[in-house]
């Protein structure tokens, strides 16, 4: 469903500009007209740089489609496709030592290559691909530093304690993943969802102010590669993805959720 709103929203652009006659518009001279929603804006990104990480594979000989009809034979044509997927990995995603490394206030950190097909395009789309890597990835993990401080914070403790002793079944441990009625219960009966809510939106607030220069730097980058997408296929200088393509680059893509 991404897919085919990200398909829509770039055929829109493309019927917007290309027009029927030869005159070029005010509106065409101003640049290619964006998709209104956030949503929408998002899947015109990626779509671009499906097609993007494509083309570069297809330059090193390789192909997103290929290997997905490759994987689906049987007999002989296994030992080929895991061939073939190994391959497709390194294009992908770069081999060797990560050039890339950025370690979050949570503790973790997270690496990536600058040589691979996807590295490529978002320097396409970007223009910075270091410079946005270090950003989304700080930006997409806004939530899980807010949820560090939840954790340390006395009222949290002091309810997820009463959680604890509400879940726990009269004779033994408590299990590592109580049932879900019961764990619900006990978050209502504990206090733990009253404390959740009003603590969170407090908690991810005061991350975003510390992390505004980072949001800053965010919203100009995917505010340059939403541009970048939209003359990229009013002009014509992408093909279309496919269905196999997107779906494939979605399973192995890395990331997380953005905040």
């Amino acid at each position: 469903m991404r897919f085919a709103r990200a398909l829509c929203a770039a055929v829109l652009v493309a019927l917007t500009l290309g027009g029927c006659g030869a005159t070029t518009t005010d509106a065409e001279r101003a640049g290619p007209t964006l998709p209104s929603g956030e949503r929408e804006r998002d899947d015109l990104i990626r779509a671009a740089q499906q097609v993007l990480v494509e083309r570069c594979l297809t330059v090193r000989g390789l192909s997103l489609e290929r290997t997905a009809r490759e994987r689906r034979k049987d007999g002989a044509g296994r030992e080929r496709t895991r061939d073939e997927d190994r391959r497709l990995q390194g294009a992908l995603f770069g081999r060797g030592r990560p050039e890339l490394s950025v370690t979050l206030p949570t503790g973790y950190t997270v690496k990536a290559h600058t040589d691979g097909c996807l590295a490529a395009a978002q320097r396409e789309l970007y223009g910075d691909e270091r410079r946005w890597f270090r950003t989304q990835v700080v930006v997409n993990n806004l939530r899980t530093e807010a949820r560090q401080h939840l954790k340390r914070d006395p009222d949290y403790r002091a309810a997820h304690a009463r959680w604890v002793r509400c879940a726990e079944p009269a004779a033994g441990a408590r299990p590592d993943r109580p049932d879900p009625g019961v764990a619900a219960q006990c978050a209502h009966e504990s206090g733990l969802d009253e404390v959740r809510a009003r603590l969170e939106p407090v908690l991810l607030a005061r991350v975003r102010a510390k992390r505004r220069d980072q949001l800053t730097t965010y919203r100009q980058l995917r505010s340059r590669a939403l541009h970048r997408a939209a003359h990229l296929y009013a002009t014509r200088t992408v093909p279309e993805p496919t269905v196999p393509e997107r779906t494939i680059l979605d399973n192995r893509q890395k990331g997380s959720t953005p905040s």
